[in-house]
């Protein structure tokens, strides 16, 4: 399976994006964030799904991870197959995208075009049930935190906001270890999603 692909941008269109590496040109259906990063003649890197079916092959590419990580939560939900999950991803970033699952608000996710709110509550219900499985909601304690000064329990939902993007819980928590219990829950993800990015 290929995960990422490294090369010169040849050719971009409406979440298309053409990246040649070693004199071949590989087609990636991306996001409309990823095509806006991508420039003609410039070096990009995709992280990328492969999708195969009886009658196609088709090869998904992500600015990055956390991109790419909740393109993958994303198709897990019933009914929502690659290429909704790529608009839903076009309109909403990911950050937006798991704050809205972990908040329930299924109007942001239903800004999505073709997407009702019966899809919308199915996409918070079955991510939602998928972590509480998997035990995305323990909180054990990580040091130089207060989890009790944080307003709302913001450090719970930013943990929870993370692990919707496919991070574990081990890498979530890392992550949030020693930042401000004044941060919001927004602050606490972007800045949990630099670190884990390496920024």
């Amino acid at each position: 399976m290929i995960y990422s692909i490294n090369g010169e941008v040849t050719h971009l269109e409406q979440n298309v994006i053409v990246v040649e590496c070693g004199g071949v040109g590989f087609e990636c259906r991306s996001t409309a964030a990823a095509v806006s990063r991508a420039v003609i003649g410039e070096k990009l890197k995709l992280y990328t799904y492969m999708n195969v079916r009886e009658d196609a092959m088709e090869l998904y590419g992500f600015s990055d991870e956390s991109e790419l990580n909740c393109f993958k939560m994303l198709i897990a939900v019933s009914g929502v197959g690659c290429k909704v999950a790529v608009d839903i991803l076009s309109c909403i970033s990911p950050q937006d995208f798991a704050l809205a699952v972990v908040n329930e608000d299924a109007k942001t996710i239903t800004r999505v075009k073709g997407i009702g709110n019966k899809m919308a509550q199915r996409i918070i219900l079955e991510l939602k049930d998928k972590l509480k499985k998997s035990g995305s909601f323990e909180t054990s304690a990580i040091p130089k935190i207060d989890l009790g000064a944080v307003a709302g329990n913001a450090f719970s939902e930013a943990l929870t906001a993370l692990m919707v993007l496919g991070f574990s819980n081990t890498q979530a928590q890392k992550a949030l270890e020693g930042l401000s219990a004044e941060m919001t829950v927004q602050a606490l993800v972007k800045e949990g999603l630099k670190r884990l990015s390496g920024k």
